[in-house]
């Protein structure tokens, strides 16, 4: 898959977003692969990936994945996940990281040719929009072969260029052996 890697190139991963459509896929991110797939030709400038963490919590399923990150070239954006009640009564976790997202690609526009954004999240329209009349050239990363699928139909629209993360399977795969 080519990426047109030739300018000044960041990533924007929505972790819980590109977690959920590699599993609808049945596949594991490689994430040093991920970023070995934007470090070629042009200048990779960040990788940043956006999680909520439970705090209280002795161990998170997902803190290795994290701390790997932290010392393997991604800029991690992390913030407490809040737990709440829902009209039931059942225990919930709400963690959104759109606007963390939002704001360091709008702090970083001036800087980039080229924005890869790893979520379907249709909130993102806008931020595509704005980016886009700046000069960058966005690309969304998601899934359609999902079911149901994963990206909103009006971020896959805005976006420049649309890959499916099923496409990327082969380069981005973690062999599980």
């Amino acid at each position: 898959m080519d990426f047109q890697n030739t300018g000044r190139t960041a990533l924007f991963i929505d972790g819980s977003n590109l977690y959920a459509a590699a599993k609808a896929l049945n596949f594991d991110i490689d994430y040093k692969q991920l970023l070995k797939m934007f470090s070629g030709d042009g200048q990779l400038l960040r990788a940043y990936y956006y999680t909520a963490l439970i705090e209280d919590q002795e161990f998170s399923s997902i803190r290795p994945l994290v701390d790997w990150l932290d010392y393997n070239g991604y800029t991690l954006v992390t913030k407490p996940a809040k737990e709440f009640k829902d009209d039931q009564g059942r225990k919930k976790i709400k963690g959104n990281m759109d606007i963390e997202l939002a704001v360091d690609v709008m702090d970083l526009a001036e800087h980039m040719d080229h924005a890869v954004i790893f979520s379907g999240d249709g909130d993102f329209r806008s931020l595509v929009e704005a980016v886009q009349r700046r000069g960058v050239r966005v690309t969304v990363v998601s899934t359609l072969k999902s079911q149901p699928p994963m990206v909103a139909d009006e971020l896959r629209r805005q976006a420049d260029t649309f890959v499916d993360l099923d496409d990327l399977r082969k380069q981005m795969a973690r062999n599980n052996d």
